[in-house]
């Protein structure tokens, strides 16, 4: 089993998994492995860890929830971005999901601890996996980190980096404002490559081998992204943390190997024409979510 798998396995609170299965409820003949993953994120970056998950695990169903009427999360406290997260993971989990993904990587960098011995489900997080082939490549000796402001403050990816490889030079950046330009759609514009430019022409400047794309709104200005620092590799954790996930599930038994075709149900807590607009170009089709008042849920 991997160490990724023994580091879920053992979670503080030790509980079957049938019993978070909440207001759900599968076909009685189903077995657990057909349960969805959870996938959660503070709006729509998370598509692009959704899209990751479903190219590494084509068979799995999926539970999306983008907390769009509280975007973003990076210009917020440990605090609320615990509290938000709770009441997402309790959501999910009405929802029988058997895995959690925590695609914000605010919230993966400021909750995943609290989350992790509050709830039994697994619970993958990015930060870990955004490190991960940058430290086995001996070729990278420096790193750029761009994030929003509390993932960077919390300097989640600078000090995993350091304990892992203390050879590599970290130079770490918030950049705020590639949130909003995602959401609205300004991904390859004139606005979001000048945009990109103010932001990253420090790493261009000191010539950094690798940028970590530490916000899952990220991937989306890929392209602006690379042309600001083209000698460097970039780097998306979701693909890593897709992988894990599936090495997860494999090692415990819980692929989904029914051969149904699979099911995606996207949820929101505030509509949004944008969710659709970014969904179909992102994951090909534009689903209409469910809006839910996590509020009034309790």
């Amino acid at each position: 089993m991997s160490e990724f798998a023994l580091d879920l396995r053992l979670n503080p609170r030790e509980s079957d998994p049938a019993d978070s299965l909440g207001e759900f409820a599968l076909n009685p003949a189903d077995s657990f492995s057909e349960h969805p993953i959870g996938i959660f994120d503070s709006g729509v970056g998370g598509l692009t860890v959704a899209r990751e998950v479903i190219a590494a695990l084509p068979g799995e169903n999926i539970v999306y929830f983008g907390d769009t009427a509280r975007v973003p999360y990076g210009s917020k406290s440990r605090e609320t971005v615990t509290r938000y997260s709770r009441q997402i993971v309790g959501y999910l989990l009405t929802r029988g999901v058997k895995a959690v993904i925590i695609a914000c990587n605010t919230a993966s960098a400021l909750s995943c601890d609290a989350l992790r011995a509050e709830y039994s489900v697994p619970i993958i997080e990015m930060v870990r996996h955004g490190v991960s082939g940058v430290v086995r490549s001996r070729g990278i000796r420096s790193v750029g980190v761009i994030g929003t402001e509390m993932t960077v403050r919390s300097d989640a990816y600078g000090a995993e980096l350091r304990r892992l490889r203390p050879d590599i030079r970290v130079e770490s950046r918030a950049c705020p404002l590639f949130v909003p330009l995602a959401e609205e759609g300004w991904t390859d514009n004139a606005v979001a490559e000048l945009t990109a430019r103010e932001y990253l022409s420090g790493f261009a400047e000191s010539g950094v081998d690798a940028l970590i794309l530490g916000c899952t709104h990220y991937p989306l200005l890929a392209g602006v992204i690379g042309r600001a620092v083209p000698g460097a590799a970039i780097v998306n954790p979701a693909a890593a943390a897709a992988a894990e996930t599936r090495s997860y599930l494999a090692a415990n038994g819980l692929l989904n190997e029914s051969g149904k075709p699979p099911s995606y149900s996207f949820h929101v807590s505030d509509a949004t024409a944008k969710f659709g607009v970014i969904c179909e170009r992102v994951l090909g089709r534009a689903y209409e979510p469910e809006v839910v008042d996590l509020d009034a849920r309790g």
